[in-house]
């Protein structure tokens, strides 16, 4: 944890000095979203596949942009070796075998496309649809908090050793490869005994792995799942996500930073997922707590709920809070926001309201917007202590009723929407 939270502390600072006067929310200069970003998957014709992947890659490997790939079944990149994929590829996953990729542990992946040539992860269907094929998991030797240092990814993949889906070590600097300027879409397959995929799995991820300018859109399950490790994440967005936008389990320790998660209350699940889930466990019995439990450090994070009538979508009950987090979690949250939900953040009922938790539970420089509430503890309605707490000027909290239209730049804009926060019609804006 020591060498985590110097780290932590030289990330924060070093934003802090070069970016003091930014505002809340995701922020740049110019809308960071293009043109790499894509809001309209659906209507682009990605061509045919003219290579096929299948089994295990067991030597150095390089993807062209001149080829389209076909992920046949579950793909996985074994004994050390290095996945190369060169920017501007398109790499499709099968829907009839369920095609996934899997980062073994100990190999890598360099997908590090441009801002004008992203790598594209996208479904085979010609009428694409949320769920089409599996995800993509990279796996490494970091640090997790159950017993023993070691797990396995069990979503029913059919690894030729179980070796290739093992995850977690010692290893907090893990270095899996660069995962950069990427599109996932319509991933997340259910599947009948293990639940949903994630579009991205981070597992036992080192902090010297890099994974920047990510967006996943349409998947069925989490958009990224984040199991323990120690990660930094940059720039990802997640779009209209049937799962969690964000979830963060089993001693994840994750800073992530200027980020977005755009939820609509007509496309999740029933379930009612959150734009971002903090826990430590699933199971009590599963975890050493003499480990290190999750902690998520967020700063400059935009969570927004897009609705066409959001009193009348809440009354319904298609809209609940956009953060959940569990007992025996520490999470951190600065010059974020959150808008359109219902409430803005949940707590776990068995979380004690005390100094102790409160301390490891931080919202300051918040602007929470058009929320139908601000922050509960689950099952009960009173939320007098948690309002006056956090209410309180030190944390320079803010509490608006403010339209999406004069909350954020440009938000209805199908092909290009801006999510920058707009404040006194003064872009929020900063040097990159």
């Amino acid at each position: 944890m020591k060498n985590f939270t110097q780290m932590l502390c030289l990330f924060l600072l070093t934003l802090s000095s070069v970016f003091a006067q930014q505002e809340k929310g995701i922020f740049g200069r110019n809308n960071w979203l293009n043109p790499w970003a894509e809001f309209q998957p659906n209507t682009i014709e990605y061509g045919e596949p003219t290579e096929i992947l299948s089994g295990d890659i067991t030597e150095d490997t390089k993807l062209n942009k001149k080829n389209i790939y076909l992920l046949l079944g579950n793909v996985f990149v074994t004994d050390s070796t290095t996945l190369t994929i060169e920017p501007g590829t398109v790499i499709i996953g099968d829907f009839k075998t369920n095609g996934s990729l899997t980062i073994s542990k100990g190999s890598k992946i360099i997908a590090e496309g441009t801002e004008t040539d992203p790598i594209v992860f996208t479904s085979n269907k010609g009428v694409k649809k949320q769920g089409d094929w599996g995800g993509v998991f990279i796996l490494g030797d970091a640090p997790i908090n159950k017993f023993g240092n070691e797990s396995l990814i069990d979503f029913g993949l059919k690894p030729s050793s179980s070796k290739n889906i093992s995850y977690g070590g010692n290893n907090t600097e893990s270095y899996s490869g660069i995962f950069k300027y990427v599109r996932i879409e319509y991933a997340g397959r259910r599947t009948i005994n293990h639940g949903y995929f994630s579009a991205l799995t981070l597992a036992g991820v080192g902090h010297n792995t890099i994974v920047e300018n990510v967006m996943v859109s349409h998947s069925n399950g989490n958009s990224f799942n984040v199991i323990g490790g120690e990660v930094i994440l940059d720039k990802l967005v997640s779009y209209k996500s049937h799962g969690n936008d964000y979830e963060f389990n089993y001693g994840a320790q994750t800073i992530i930073t200027n980020s977005l998660a755009i939820r609509s209350p007509y496309v999740s699940n029933s379930n009612r997922p959150k734009a971002m889930y903090v826990a430590s466990y699933n199971k009590r019995d599963e975890i050493d707590f003499s480990k290190k439990e999750t902690f998520v450090s967020a700063e400059n994070l935009t969570l927004v709920n897009v609705s066409n009538d959001l009193a009348g979508d809440i009354k319904i009950g298609l809209v609940k809070e956009a953060i959940y987090i569990a007992p025996d979690a520490a999470f951190s949250m600065n010059k974020s926001v959150i808008s359109g939900f219902n409430p803005a953040v949940v707590f776990d009922e068995n979380i004690k309201i005390n100094n102790e938790s409160l301390n490891k539970l931080k919202f300051t420089n918040m602007l929470f917007n058009n929320c139908n509430g601000n922050l509960f503890t689950r099952y009960n309605p009173n939320n007098d202590d948690l309002e006056d707490w956090y209410g309180n000027s030190s944390f320079f909290n803010v509490y608006a009723k403010s339209p999406d239209e004069e909350t954020f730049i440009d938000l209805k804009n199908n092909k290009r929407p801006d999510f920058r926060l707009r404040i006194n019609k003064i872009v929020a804006s900063n040097m990159d």
